[in-house]
């Protein structure tokens, strides 16, 4: 076997064993993302368990700003759309694509968290902070978990812009970027949850 044929079939069989375990590594986010979705069903239970609790407090329907959250959760969806965007940029192969999209990403995820924080920051001013009943504590647990894994998502898209402008689209940047994809989205869908349920259903 010449040595040009050696080369050709140990490059592609470099690129095959980079190409499993990016689906290896892309499977066992999946059964991440799974127990995840046990921390967020039992933080809803306890929430559902605790929401009638306000212990003379306020309820839902006293505290929530309903226009003020939909804002928010509009900056989310979107931040979906832009990271699907970046998505596409990547199977192109354009870097540049890959992290304007990212960027405006951030920017979106920003905003969410910052409302939320502002958010927190007015009901704990008013006195109706976590230790005020049952009812707050179980808010501010479960919108406050979510909270943290966007803010958590957010720090990885910085670290990924600065990858990706280092190093270009690897097969290990994609795998990152793949993954990256199911959390952000993941956490798109437990937002619509928990508008649904602890904001449109709490103000009713």
């Amino acid at each position: 076997m010449s040595t040009d044929t050696l080369t050709t079939h140990n490059a592609a069989h470099a690129e095959h064993g980079h190409h499993d375990a990016g689906d290896t590594k892309v499977f066992g986010f999946w059964i991440y993302l799974m127990s995840d979705c046990i921390l967020f069903a039992s933080l809803f239970a306890t929430y559902a368990v605790l929401v009638h609790g306000t212990a003379g407090g306020p309820a839902g329907k006293d505290i929530f700003e309903l226009p003020f959250v939909l804002v928010e959760t509009f900056f989310l969806l979107f931040s979906s759309i832009t990271y699907g965007m970046a998505m596409l940029g990547m199977y192109k192969g354009n870097i540049g694509a890959v992290n304007r999209w990212l960027f405006l990403t951030f920017l979106f995820g920003l905003g969410f968290v910052s409302m939320e924080v502002y958010e927190f920051h007015h009901l704990i001013v008013e006195g109706y902070g976590p230790s005020r009943s049952g009812f707050l504590s179980g808010f501010f647990a479960l919108v406050g978990t979510h909270g943290l894994h966007v803010t958590t998502g957010l720090v990885w898209i910085l670290v990924m812009m600065i990858q990706v402008s280092r190093r270009g689209i690897t097969p290990v940047n994609r795998t990152r970027l793949m993954c990256l994809s199911l959390f952000w989205h993941f956490l798109d869908v437990v937002w619509i949850c928990v508008f649904t349920v602890v904001y449109l259903m709490g103000a009713m």
